[in-house]
């Protein structure tokens, strides 16, 4: 492919359709943790505050990383050597969803409210150790050296990760909406048994999505080790016995461990950090890692309390279902691709300025609809407008981080960037009810707050937007077409 002049004709690749897949598998679980938890406690008669805090669950997003290195190296006995290794990690947590999907059929959030959000942080936990193991599957299927198709693989994934989430959250209000018409109290009950036919549908489609071997990544793997056990004085142990350790029909002696373990944990651990900083340097790198942080801070805080603004607006599940997840996931899409496309054409970094100040300003439109009222018109138009920077900042966001990942490292690096990304909107944006709260239910001055959030993470881009090192992708981060 000609990479100076790429075309929409990327997006044909079969290779998208499983990234499609992928993005759809990622989302889906936000549903269950954003709108339906977020609803089921609105509408059981809890705060604005209580809602956010509860929100906290989501910060789970935000530590993955410390767990990630171990979705690189550790292999689930026999599902690995009978679907992959990316694949197994991932049914394996989707099965841990549907225990809880079940366990919530059969809790009342004013009877057991901790116990509901109990639940709520295991279903985070699975969904933010998925995201490990999804991003790094999307990644491999695209060769390192393919940028432009890099480039449309980070669209598609958003692509799909919001058809799962709006789509899906479609499904989710029109079926809670239609059964609470027909007179059934436990609606949201119901509701998460339609959820769980689903996601077992989506297991079963997951299994045509092929994985490349992992031999080549476990080879280097094993190799840091071994360089880290000699640093350590130890290399005659951890040479023999490193190739083991990845195994599951052979295990060191006892004599063997201390120093295999060692070498182990701190090649997992340490290795993709060095990687990281050696690639980028120590300076650029912290700043890359700030503007991470703080690039959507501000679409966190007004998402969070999106649902329950529009609750006290007055609009209802099926009014909140076709504007805010039915049509915004029509031109989410479009724009993604759009998005996926210009980021190639004009640069990432440039995609992510433009898409960074579109994202802050379409927060206003939300401060017009608070002081407005309940206008289904302007609420079609805040939406779509939102969707639409959303899309652009999304897809830019995630092809700069994707190109910043070092293959041997796949899954820590991803899931490092991204969870410094997800802290920000996780755990300070659980403060948004109580910042909604202290404005005396001010909700346009909220949004207006929500909009300033951005400038912050422009100004960090701004100074190292000459400095970045994004592999050999010239034509990604160039000024211009070429």
């Amino acid at each position: 492919m000609n990479q100076s002049k790429p075309s929409l004709a990327v997006y044909a690749d079969r290779r998208m359709l499983r990234i499609l897949l992928l993005g759809i598998i990622s989302g889906f679980p936000w549903i269950i943790i954003g709108t339906a938890l977020t609803l089921w406690l609105k509408e059981d008669g809890l705060s604005r505050s209580t809602i956010g805090f509860a929100g906290l669950i989501f910060g789970v997003y935000a530590i993955n990383f410390w767990w990630a290195p171990l979705v690189d190296r550790i292999r689930i006995p026999y599902l690995t050597d009978a679907i992959g290794h990316r694949k197994s990690w991932i049914f394996s947590l989707q099965a841990v969803m549907l225990f809880c999907l079940i366990l919530w059929t059969q809790l009342d959030p004013s009877e057991s409210l901790g116990l509901v959000v109990a639940v709520g942080l295991v279903i985070a936990i699975c969904s933010a150790t998925q995201d490990i193991t999804i991003d790094a599957l999307r990644i491999e299927q695209i060769p390192a050296e393919d940028k432009a198709s890099i480039a449309a693989g980070a669209a598609i994934a958003v692509v799909g990760w919001w058809t799962g989430y709006k789509l899906g959250g479609a499904i989710m209000l029109f079926t809670a909406e239609k059964l609470e018409l027909l007179g059934y109290t436990n609606y949201w009950q119901i509701t998460f048994m339609v959820l769980i036919v689903l996601i077992i549908f989506i297991n079963w489609i997951l299994m045509f999505v092929p994985e490349v071997s992992d031999a080549i990544r476990r080879q280097e793997q094993r190799a840091a080790q071994q360089r880290v056990a000699q640093a350590l004085g130890v290399s005659s142990a951890a040479d023999g016995t490193a190739a083991k350790a990845d195994s599951a029909h052979q295990r060191p002696g006892i004599k063997n461990v201390i120093t295999q373990i060692i070498p182990w944990f701190s090649s997992t651990y340490l290795g993709p950090l060095l990687s990281f900083f050696k690639k980028n340097g120590w300076q650029i790198g912290m700043a890359i890692l700030a503007f991470v942080f703080l690039f959507k801070i501000g679409e966190a805080f007004m998402g969070k309390m999106s649902l329950v603004f529009y609750k006290e607006l007055g609009f209802s599940k099926s009014d909140i279902a076709i504007y805010s997840k039915t049509l915004g996931w029509i031109t989410t899409v479009v724009f993604t691709l759009l998005g996926g496309w210009f980021a190639f054409r004009a640069g990432v970094v440039k995609a992510l300025f433009i898409a960074g100040i579109a994202m802050a300003c379409t927060n206003l439109m939300f401060s017009w609809l608070a002081w407005a009222g309940p206008s289904k018109g302007l609420f079609a138009l805040a939406v779509v407008v939102d969707d639409i920077a959303a899309a652009f900042a999304t897809v830019a966001f995630v092809t700069f981080i994707s190109l910043l990942v070092d293959r041997t490292y796949t899954a820590t690096q991803y899931a490092l960037l991204a969870s410094i990304a997800t802290f920000g909107r996780t755990t300070m944006a659980a403060f948004s009810g109580s910042m909604v709260d202290s404005l005396d239910g001010d909700w346009g001055l909220f949004f207006i707050i929500t909009t300033l959030m951005v400038i912050p993470s422009l100004v960090v881009l701004w100074f190292i937007r000459n400095k970045l090192n994004l592999s050999d992708a010239k034509a990604v981060v160039g000024k211009g077409r070429g």
